[in-house]
């Protein structure tokens, strides 16, 4: 027995020692912390989805749930062959070009108007905490910090690993101009020494003026958000981005709901809606869209273009890896919505409705 109890008091302290790293960021504290308490979100400590929101449906409960999805076997998790990928020199764009960049799953570069954007980089070669997991599709790890220029702004969704990425955000530190973030997300990038005057930290449904012509709504999602094992500590957002000439909605991670119609109502027609579409399940279907929701959801927006993002680069759900990008093209084409499918680092011309992309997936396995 005092075997078996200092083997468990070994393991907890690693474990402690490992979640105290600083790629974990902190939870929120002091002001922050109390303005984090008196959000109309957080409630119960924590915060909430405007809706219920189990995390798992399957009926089967988590361990279960978790074996299946550790264990089972899946067909075409990963291709068996590297991704088609461009890499473009970032570097190379003059301010007058309207263009987006992107990297595989949720992280691009837009440049609009004559300002850099850049959304939820994970360029570090793996979406975890550690190297050796949730490792990329071959071909599709070819971006790195050092290709990114200055960034003006840096838009993080929410903090999950695949999101918020330690080593990336550490390396383009220097090149960052200003951060927008949802409450409480800001502690970590205090934490890891972002001046807490380049932070822009907003809860649902506040805004902020970045400079003339550019404003940022904060605007609802259904998700969630944690690093460690402090979950719903920080909020997991949209964005509605409006420049001089152009209105983007960057949707983070969230499961189909109401918010979406109400986004639309709100602000009118969208010129980009960029959505999540990969490492859905049934078994988690309210914190991440089937493909046919994605394009429910860019209707509801009134886009006149949608992007799917959140696939192409990791395997973190049960379907095969084509499956997203197969199943939004079909309902794309069954409601007539202008779906955009570049590859990973082919330029996106912002202001080219017309521009016309191939399904550069279909044929490999």
């Amino acid at each position: 027995m005092l075997i078996i109890l200092s083997v468990i008091a070994v393991l907890a302290i690693a474990v402690l020692i490992f979640i105290n790293q600083p790629r974990f960021g902190k939870t929120p504290s002091k002001e922050r912390k109390a303005r984090v308490e008196n959000s109309p979100n957080y409630h119960d400590g924590k915060f909430q989805n405007q809706h219920e929101t189990p995390q798992l449906t399957s009926g089967k409960g988590y361990i279960a749930t978790m074996a299946d999805f550790l264990f089972k076997k899946k067909e075409r998790l990963s291709p068996d062959q590297d991704l088609p990928a461009i890499k473009t020199d970032l570097h190379s764009f003059v301010p007058d070009e309207d263009v987006l960049v992107w990297f595989g799953h949720s992280s691009y570069y837009m440049q609009v108007d004559g300002k850099r954007f850049l959304v939820d980089p994970v360029l570090s070669g793996a979406a975890s905490p550690v190297s050796f997991v949730n490792k990329p599709f071959k071909g599709t790890d070819i971006y790195r910090p050092e290709d990114i220029p200055a960034i003006d702004y840096l838009i993080i969704s929410h903090d999950h690993w695949d999101h918020l990425d330690y080593n990336t955000i550490m390396k383009l530190k220097d090149r960052v101009g200003k951060v927008i973030c949802g409450l409480g997300v800001g502690e970590h990038f205090e934490y890891w020494g972002f001046p807490v005057e380049n932070i822009i930290e907003l809860d649902w449904n506040e805004d902020a003026i970045l400079e003339s012509g550019f404003s940022v709504f904060c605007l609802p999602a259904r998700h969630f958000s944690g690093r460690g094992l402090s979950p719903n500590q920080s909020l997991w957002a949209s964005y509605l981005l409006q420049t001089p000439t152009m209105k983007i909605y960057i949707g983070g991670d969230s499961g189909y709901d109401t918010h979406y119609k109400l986004i639309g109502e709100r602000f009118g027609v969208v010129d980009l809606a960029i959505l999540e579409n990969g490492q859905y399940d049934q078994s988690w279907k309210y914190i991440h869209m089937m493909p046919e929701e994605v394009v429910d959801a860019a209707k509801d927006l009134k886009a006149t273009r949608l992007f799917a993002v959140h696939n192409s680069k990791y395997a973190l759900g049960n379907h095969a890896w084509d499956d997203p990008l197969n199943r939004v093209s079909k309902k794309s084409e069954e409601e007539s919505v202008n779906l955009i499918t570049p590859q990973i680092g082919e330029i996106v011309n912002l202001k080219d409705s017309a521009q016309v992309f191939t399904k550069w997936w279909q044929g490999l396995e």
